[in-house]
């Protein structure tokens, strides 16, 4: 089996040569940390061991982009307009590693929106595409080429709640909700259309294995709106954009959201998704409890617990085996609940790579 035909029969509970598993790889402050350890990506990528996808991530961010501009800092500090037009205050030292504080938003009124929707999120495909020297078409071909899953994600720009909080900030959206509702709805109108059209041209050119919404939408306890308020503004959208999708081919239908989202599954489930991840265990997500709720119905990707990989050989082995019979049962894609920090060693990432790879090879 090639990559692409393993990653479409563990999707379909069929059998495979091996179970697939994927690398999520690290923070940048965590790079930083392995190299010192004796990483070199020339020389050294142990993510070899896990199974590869391409993930076009890029084409729903604004386009053009706002220019990166600082408006003031001092030693510690830098504050600035970054690539989609929101202020934010942000450590010098390993900004990754911090959350910035937001300050301003681009969008306060309903002329804001349009505004900054018709200067940005256009259908300039060949400038999304990001690839010099290639046409939009050209470059997606050349990728649909090589035996491995094409996954397209709408990344921070693809959803019906991620997107308008990026435009307006959280706690405006939330109250939006309430004081003018008729506002969120021509929001998610745009975003819905715009990801129709630029999926549309997407199918027009290649057909594609997974798409994906964005929406991070929970903290660890709960998300940010309930359910009912779900399913009132948001189902509807999800289900014209999922039923184009579906009319075009595309059989699996993810979402990516961070956080306790336990309670929205029903209403994503409903709204025609097949696909959640990562499933942060730190929130109290149990992949292995999601799995006995939804049966089949619903593929799971992550749910890997990343803090036990700081903690070394025997805390990974045990969270390995944790999750070991969704490997076992397919229609899980095995990968950590999220990018790995900084406070895991080189040493322990390659450990868990190789022993990972020894549990879906059938060697351990």
């Amino acid at each position: 089996m090639n990559e692409r035909e393993r990653f479409l029969a563990c999707m379909e509970y069929q059998n495979v040569d091996r179970h697939p598993f994927w690398d999520w790889w690290a923070w940048p402050e965590t790079e930083q940390r392995w190299r010192a350890e004796g990483f070199d990506s020339q020389l050294c990528q142990p993510a070899r061991l896990a199974d590869r996808r391409h993930w076009i991530a890029q084409l729903w961010q604004p386009n053009p982009p706002f220019e990166n501009q600082t408006l003031q800092e001092d030693e510690q500090t830098r504050v600035f307009i970054n690539h989609e037009g929101i202020v934010m205050k942000e450590m010098k030292n390993n900004p990754l590693s911090s959350m910035p504080e937001f300050l301003k938003f681009p969008v306060e009124t309903r002329q804001d929106f349009r505004t900054f929707w018709k200067q940005h999120m256009q259908w300039n495909l060949d400038a999304r595409a990001g690839a010099p020297g290639h046409t939009f078409d050209s470059w997606l071909r050349q990728l649909r080429q090589d035996p491995i899953p094409l996954v397209v994600i709408s990344d921070r720009w693809g959803g019906f709640f991620g997107p308008l909080r990026n435009m307006v900030g959280v706690e405006r959206l939330c109250l939006l909700f309430h004081d003018d509702p008729a506002f969120v709805e021509e929001m998610m109108e745009a975003v819905a259309d715009f990801t129709i059209a630029l999926l549309g041209r997407i199918l027009d050119t290649v057909s594609i294995d997974v798409f994906a919404l964005w929406e991070d939408m929970a903290y660890n306890h709960a998300p940010l709106i309930g359910p009912a308020m779900v399913r009132r503004y948001m189902l509807p959208r999800y289900r014209r954009v999922l039923d184009f999708a579906r009319s075009r081919g595309v059989k699996y239908l993810a979402l990516d959201s961070d956080g306790k989202i336990d309670a929205l599954i029903p209403v994503w489930l409903d709204a025609g998704l097949n696909t959640l991840y990562p499933f942060e265990v730190q929130c109290g997500t149990d992949v292995l409890a999601i799995r006995r709720t939804y049966g089949r119905d619903l593929r799971i990707w992550g749910g890997l617990d990343k803090r036990a990989l700081k903690n070394g050989p025997a805390a990974i082995d045990a969270e390995i085996n944790r999750v070991r019979p969704l490997i076992e049962q397919g229609g899980y894609i095995a990968h950590t609940d999220h990018s790995c920090p900084p406070d895991i060693s080189f040493a322990n990432y390659c450990y868990y790579l190789a022993r990972m790879a020894a549990v879906c090879r059938g060697r351990a």
